[in-house]
C-alpha cells in the first residue's frame, strides 16, 4: 500500500499568492467589476467592451465587499495571520479562474 502523507498549508505563502492574484488578475477584476459595479446599474458598458481598459489592480476593500467580510479579513489572508475557509479558497479560486493548486503552497 502507497503511504501517505498529511500535508499542511504554508499560509504565509499561500496569503501571498492571494495578493499577487488580487494585483494582478484580470477575471478577479471582471467579477469585482460585475459585482460592484455593474449590478447596482453603476456600469455603462459591457464587459468585454472595457476589458483593456480595467486596472488589474483591485483594492483589499473591494475584495472584502465582493466575499462579505471585512478588509482587515483580505489583510489578514494575505500576510498568512489567518487561514482561508474552504468555501473562500473555491469562491476565491473560481472568480480567478484558477485551480486550488495554482493558489495553495505546501510546507
Amino acid at each position: 500500500m502507497e503511504m501517505i502523507h498529511r500535508k499542511f498549508i504554508d499560509w504565509k505563502k499561500t496569503g501571498r499568492n492571494l495578493q499577487l492574484l488580487r494585483e494582478d488578475n484580470i477575471e478577479l477584476r471582471r467579477c469585482v467589476c460585475h459585482t460592484l459595479k455593474h449590478d447596482k446599474g453603476e456600469c455603462g458598458g459591457e464587459c468585454g467592451a472595457c476589458r483593456f481598459e480595467m486596472d488589474n489592480h483591485i483594492s483589499r476593500k473591494e475584495l472584502a465587499d465582493v466575499f462579505g467580510v471585512s478588509e482587515s479579513v483580505i489583510f489578514n489572508w494575505e500576510n498568512g495571520r489567518t487561514a482561508v475557509g474552504l468555501e473562500d479558497m473555491l469562491f476565491y479560486a473560481q472568480i480567478a479562474k484558477k485551480n486550488l493548486s495554482d493558489i495553495i503552497i505546501y510546507l
